[in-house]
């Protein structure tokens, strides 16, 4: 999609918490070359959360305006645990910890980005050549001081609370990694701010044009108070079974919906605003705009078929307290198939890559009893029933 300057800065600055600076984003764009767009996640945890799809929807515009979107893996970083927020030392993932979080982190992120126009990057690439008097080198671009001006560094330190010597590595390797790939722009939460700014700075020092910086907000979870966090448990994961993800964002209050439409949301803003109108006069109940936006985040991590049946499932029991009726289907499979094969055919998965995702996430069942051998074959003569999840379930035809 190309796209006048002036208008693609617009569009970029939807969701937008802060973008340093805007001038320079505007020069580069009115260059009228591909622009390479960072943004780093760490596996920390084997599964992405709507909080992630905050910065890979904002990727994502980057990408459809034509720009070289690189997805970073901090698999370098993710080993020394980042400090952001903190108040104390984060414990360090071990390198078969951080190589299994990363094998999920890449699967899941096709489900936003595409895959064709994507750059899957590790910083381990460039941080393992990095030999100990670069590492010195490095170090000596930062002081202790300028460190201290970080947030929770600072409270750390007023509060005689140990600040490990590794932690002031992390915002320095971050910063690095924009170095390494000559990054035009990164992408990075609110609580990222002072490490992307490093980035800018350490470009400077190493003779590079300075990053432009944008930062998007900190999702919310569930609650409506903290962000959201597996560990808070306050969270929705994208691999989680399609009515768990209608029920959860149909159980946020009325105000937060907008929070999440504003920045999940691919329908424009405008018509966002006037939905927000309409129930604000009565005349639309929040119930439906709220339905409407959990159907469309269903339908974007699992399609549109598993969307209408978790919304089906949701009105069935939850507003009509009956069991849905239509949600077991009739088929005839063949004497034996594989049972990825067979999701797939029964449009319970999108691709054999996600059904096997479904099994080791023990949401397969067959005949009652939880599948989890992924060469499992299912014989049409011997079982009877598939059920993933609550909704999607089939029948073999008697």
């Amino acid at each position: 999609m190309k796209l006048d300057p002036h208008e693609q800065l617009r569009l970029l600055r939807r969701g937008a918490v802060e973008i340093l600076l805007e001038e320079e984003l505007l020069r580069k764009l009115k260059r009228g070359k591909a622009l390479r767009v960072k943004a780093g996640f760490d596996p920390t945890a084997p599964d992405l959360h709507l909080g992630h799809t905050v910065l890979l929807q904002k990727m994502k515009q980057f990408q459809d305006l034509g720009h070289e979107v690189i997805f970073l893996i901090g698999d370098f970083t993710g080993m020394i645990g980042d400090p952001s927020g903190r108040s104390e030392t984060r414990k360090p993932l071990s390198r078969e910890e951080v190589e299994k979080n990363a094998a999920t982190y890449k699967e899941q992120v096709f489900k936003i980005l595409d895959p064709r126009k994507t750059v899957v990057e590790f910083n381990s690439r460039w941080m393992a050549q990095v030999n100990a008097v670069a590492l010195i080198e490095l170090a000596g671009k930062y002081t202790v001081a300028r460190m201290l001006e970080r947030e929770d560094f600072k409270l750390r330190y007023q509060n005689q609370q140990s600040i490990s010597i590794h932690e002031f590595l992390y915002p320095l390797i971050q910063g690095y990694d924009s170095v390494a790939l000559q990054a035009d722009v990164e992408l990075g939460g609110t609580d990222q701010r002072f490490n992307l700014l490093i980035g800018r700075e350490l470009q400077r020092e190493y003779g590079r044009e300075p990053q432009v910086v944008l930062t998007m907000p900190l999702l919310e979870g569930t609650d409506g108070i903290q962000k959201m966090s597996k560990s808070l448990n306050n969270y929705i994961g994208i691999n989680e079974a399609p009515e768990e993800i209608f029920g959860k964002v149909m159980s946020l209050s009325d105000e937060l919906m907008w929070r999440y439409a504003e920045l999940l949301s691919e329908k424009d803003l405008d018509q966002i605003q006037n939905a927000r109108r309409q129930v604000s006069s009565g005349s639309v109940h929040p119930m439906d705009f709220k339905k409407s936006l959990a159907h469309e985040i269903v339908a974007r991590f699992h399609g549109t078929i598993a969307a209408e049946s978790a919304r089906e499932y949701f009105e069935a029991r939850h507003q009509k307290r009956t069991v849905p009726k239509n949600i077991r289907k009739q088929f005839l499979p063949p004497d034996r198939v594989w049972i990825c094969q067979l999701l797939v055919d029964l449009q319970f998965a999108r691709s054999k890559g996600e059904a096997r995702r479904l099994i080791a996430q023990r949401a397969v069942k067959v005949d009652g009893q939880i599948v989890t051998d992924v060469d499992f074959e299912f014989r049409g003569n011997v079982h009877r029933l598939v059920e993933v999840g609550k909704t999607r379930i089939a029948q073999v035809e008697s």
